[in-house]
């Protein structure tokens, strides 16, 4: 073959080539703006992610120190008594209060280094430092210079000290991480599995069975308990094994809020996926029901001093329950009695929750 016509040969083909790569890049584009809500989704998620974390933590400088306040209400008088020197010390921008309503725990958090000091405003006032934390140290030195004038309120405030080594954030966080494993497991493993069914025609042809949805939804409930329950403990086995992390509670009681968080999450999924025809409609809403869930509750950062309506809005969110149960087992030795609290919440939401789901299920 002449070299003329096997560069026209060449040519050819890789204009057709072209031809054809640029018909699937436009036929997939084409897909992409016509998915609506995915497409909303896309240039919606990222402005939602930066006005949540505004939201989160408001405006107004970085605070430096952190200070629990025993018995308080978390905030600096807005003007301050002169005569008084812990209102002084209050007033001090650079610290960020946090209210303590049991001495244990807020001393507990002086000895872990999760707070940097205690204070017990009411007289006779004292405070709890670790001698072994710089800022500890610092914030110790601002307390006693504000008390150094006497007044009529009394003497200084007496000094008492909590000694523990520091929590890394790796063990503070893991609770965290294991719930939000067991969070997205749950909600997409049953969310967007029962659309595809849907989807597909599965659903259909179970419609023609004596099935009812009832027992649909419990058989994959059930099914998906044991998938993420069993996942959680590998992923658990695993960092026990990469990481030194404490493990001070009951065995049975992180089972028992792992369980309740399970049920929780499978049935918030299964109401997602209750009606919807489309997988890209059903990943929208899920990712828009579980990323609020990351931010608001306490699994990356914790909601102490956090804006009032962000701490509010928390209140609302399962998974912060199950970070809050798992985190008092592991790190502060919590028994069943202590999560008692979280675990009913948890399964009367998921109680709720699967009432709801077999309410609004359609098998077409």
């Amino acid at each position: 073959m002449p070299r003329r016509r096997r560069v026209g040969v060449l040519a050819a083909s890789a204009r057709a080539s072209g031809k054809r790569i640029l018909a699937i890049f436009i036929a997939r584009n084409r897909e992409f703006y016509r998915d609506t809500a995915g497409l909303v989704w896309n240039m919606l998620m990222p402005v939602l992610m930066i006005v949540a974390f505004a939201f989160i933590f408001g405006a107004g400088s970085q605070t430096l120190f952190k200070v629990g306040l025993l018995n308080g209400n978390g905030t600096a008088p807005s003007a301050p008594a002169s005569s008084d020197p812990i209102h002084a010390f209050l007033a001090i921008e650079a610290i960020r209060f946090v209210p303590v309503s049991e001495p244990e725990a807020g001393i507990a958090k002086v000895a872990r280094h999760q707070l940097d000091l205690l204070l017990d405003p009411s007289a006779p006032s004292r405070y709890w430092v670790n001698p072994e934390s710089p800022n500890g140290s610092v914030l110790e030195r601002l307390l006693l210079g504000a008390t150094a004038v006497p007044s009529e309120n009394g003497p200084s405030p007496q000094r008492e000290t909590a000694t523990g080594a520091a929590l890394s954030y790796a063990d503070w966080a893991l609770p965290g991480v294991l719930a939000m494993n067991l969070m997205f497991s749950s909600l997409w493993g049953v969310g967007w599995v029962v659309v595809r069914y849907r989807k597909n025609g599965v659903l259909r042809r179970l419609k023609a069975t004596p099935l009812t949805p009832l027992e649909f939804l419990m058989a994959q409930i059930l099914s998906r308990l044991m998938v993420v329950l069993v996942s959680s403990l590998v992923v658990y086995a695993g960092a026990m094994m990469l990481l030194d992390f404490p493990m001070r509670g009951s065995y049975l009681a992180l089972l028992l809020i792992y369980i309740a968080g399970a049920l929780c999450m499978i049935s918030l999924g299964l109401i997602v996926a209750a009606r919807l025809r489309t997988e890209e409609l059903a990943d929208g809403l899920l990712n828009l029901l579980s990323w609020p869930m990351l931010l608001l509750s306490g699994v990356w950062f914790s909601m102490e001093g956090t804006s009032a309506a962000a701490q509010a809005l928390s209140t609302l969110m399962p998974l912060r329950y199950l970070v809050e149960g798992a985190r008092a087992i592991m790190i502060d030795g919590a028994g069943l009695l202590e999560i008692a609290p979280q675990l009913a919440l948890l399964l009367a939401m998921a109680a709720i929750l699967i009432a709801i789901a077999a309410r609004l299920f359609r098998w077409e």
